[in-house]
């Protein structure tokens, strides 16, 4: 049987600063090395914002992650790109290649049109990577806001585009229909992760965004009627089934099966929805 056809790319990026860049960008000839001027930047954010998130343009990839997804919206396959390398010149080239392989499929996000492609659209700039494709063609204007065949980001579907903020983000999303969210602690900044050499742990959290995010997507799919509950439903236990043939030899889909938890459906029976609610394991 031939593999079906991949129509959407969901993806997630994790991004560090570039403490070079930092140092020389903001503070050049003050004899700081590249940690501390790094340091400085964020205490100068947080003291500013009460966020030291340090700006996009300031970083690069530290992980990639896609999931490609079916044209009827079955997982077909997830990974995180230059894995372990996570060279971040390769992930990006990776993601751009794989985009004009799979012929230009719907890019998939959470929150990605503000941070995700922004990183990946300047890293591109950076590494020096030719995307006539993405930048003058594609699906109509590839890059603008409303052009949702091009990139579908779940976010701004569901503030209408900027109206309201979503306060919550990604980890409440997902927890509303039961699945995890962000397992690590909140106060664990994929910055410092990195700073600690930590990187096979930002894999895992980029794996579990992409899966969180396929999730959320494959409700918004629900919402606007291209999917039935019986469809979601049936695309859910079809990722389960897939993450638990892999379970054995990737770490982080175990964790996240341990954290799974199905949606509490209300306009199940009672007694169905009552075995639901006890069949979560650990979600938030």
């Amino acid at each position: 049987m031939a593999t079906p056809a991949v129509r959407y790319l969901v993806f997630d990026v994790e991004g560090v600063a570039d403490m070079a860049l930092v140092a020389r960008q903001r503070y050049a000839g003050q004899a700081l090395d590249d940690r501390a001027a790094l340091e400085r930047f964020r205490r100068e954010l947080f003291e500013r914002y009460e966020n030291d998130l340090v700006p996009y343009t300031y970083q690069i990839p530290a992980a990639v992650g896609v999931a490609k997804v079916a044209a009827d919206f079955t997982l077909l396959d997830v990974a995180v790109l230059d894995e372990p390398e996570y060279r971040p010149h390769v992930m990006t080239e990776q993601f751009w290649r794989g985009w004009t392989k799979y012929k230009q499929p719907t890019l998939v996000s959470f929150h990605g049109r503000a941070f995700d492609l922004p990183v990946l659209e300047l890293a591109a700039f950076r590494y020096g990577l030719r995307l006539p494709t993405w930048f003058q063609g594609g699906k109509g204007n590839s890059r603008g806001r409303f052009n949702s065949e091009s990139h579908f980001d779940v976010e701004e579907f569901l503030t209408n585009f900027g109206a309201t903020r979503f306060t919550g983000g990604l980890n409440l999303s997902a927890n509303l229909l039961g699945k995890p969210g962000r397992m690590i602690g909140q106060d664990d900044r994929v910055q410092d992760m990195w700073l600690a050499g930590r990187r096979d742990e930002i894999s895992q959290l980029c794996r579990w965004d992409v899966l969180d995010t396929y999730f959320v997507f494959l409700r918004s799919r629900v919402l606007v009627g291209q999917m039935t509950l019986d469809d979601e439903r049936e695309r859910v236990q079809g990722a389960r089934t897939w993450l638990e043939a892999r379970a054995e030899q990737q770490a982080a889909y175990r964790q996240y099966l341990e954290h799974w938890g199905d949606w509490a459906n209300p306009w199940a029976e009672p007694e169905a929805a009552e075995k639901s609610k006890s069949g979560k394991k650990g979600a938030r």
